[in-house]
């Protein structure tokens, strides 16, 4: 049981008739993207972390420079 003002009742009544859906599959459809919507921000979240928690080190950057240069220069052109 869901319960709703007259306002959403009533937009969710007119988005019902206009999709030809019942009142049930919209809400259950809104509440999905509503998830799905804290889920991306999650795994957005937690991309911006890991990037923010291995700090860039020049060091590391020098590194594989010379990696990539010494392999290079083994290639047989």
């Amino acid at each position: 049981m869901v319960q709703l003002n007259d306002a959403l009742l009533e937009v969710l009544d007119q988005r019902a008739v206009e999709t030809g859906r019942s009142r049930s599959e919209l809400i259950r459809e809104a509440i999905e993207q509503y998830y799905k919507e804290d889920i991306e921000a999650a795994i957005d979240r937690a991309m911006v972390e890991g990037y923010t928690r291995v700090p860039d080190d020049d060091e590391f950057d020098a590194l594989y420079e010379e990696v990539a240069r010494r392999s290079i220069a083994e290639e047989p052109w």
